[in-house]
């Protein structure tokens, strides 16, 4: 999450607007994709509207239509992952911010999620990474989506992967994950028991303030 978080940040940042305010205005409205309004969206988010400006002009630059689809960011987010293979991850985290679940995401959608990872409460941050754990959308996380999404960061993170996977790693990684979080023992964790059992962890509650100052 932090890769996506720092690395889109800092290529929005690179592309400062140098151009007057007007000139920021219409540009907003030149790409196939009209997003919102920066008044709507400043409204919305936790960014002022110069910041909203920087973030669109590095969203632009990447997908000048002002919509990605999946493929094309699978193919972004593997450039900051070069010795493994993002692309599964890279699916999980797409479906996250589609919320409309349209196969696209637009600037409204990547805002919204940035807002809350960088600059939301903390219930907020880890109600967005449940969600992006939940990957069947039923409210819950049960033991097969946390082998999937713990499988997928082994497979991003490559040949860094530390310890070295092997086949039984990813199974004790998601039997600490449930011994950790799932309170009542049902073979589920909920959202409640999510939110109290990183709470209760000094480690998750402090990489929810890692990029809180990144722009």
């Amino acid at each position: 999450m932090g890769a996506v978080v720092g690395t889109l940040t800092m290529q929005a940042k690179q592309r400062r607007p140098s151009r007057d305010k007007v000139d920021d205005e219409l540009e907003m409205t030149t790409v196939c994709h009209r997003p919102e309004g920066l008044e709507q969206l400043e409204a919305q988010t936790n960014f002022s509207k110069q910041e909203l400006q920087i973030l669109y002009r590095g969203f632009k630059n990447e997908c000048p239509s002002g919509v990605v689809n999946e493929e094309t960011f699978k193919h972004i987010y593997a450039q900051f992952f070069p010795h493994g293979d993002a692309s599964m991850y890279a699916h999980y985290l797409f479906n996250a911010f589609d919320t409309s679940n349209n196969g696209s995401i637009k600037f409204k959608d990547f805002v919204t999620g940035l807002s809350i990872l960088l600059r939301g409460t903390v219930r907020e941050k880890l109600e967005w990474t449940f969600h992006l754990y939940d990957i069947n959308r039923d409210g819950y996380i049960n033991r097969e989506e946390m082998t999937e999404i713990v499988r997928a960061i082994y497979d991003m993170m490559g040949k860094y992967t530390y310890p070295a996977l092997k086949g039984d790693v990813p199974q004790q990684h998601v039997d600490a994950f449930f011994q950790k979080m799932d309170k009542n023992k049902d073979g589920v964790v909920t959202l409640e028991e999510f939110i109290i059992a990183c709470q209760e962890d000094e480690t998750m509650m402090r990489s929810m303030q890692l990029f809180e100052n990144v722009m």
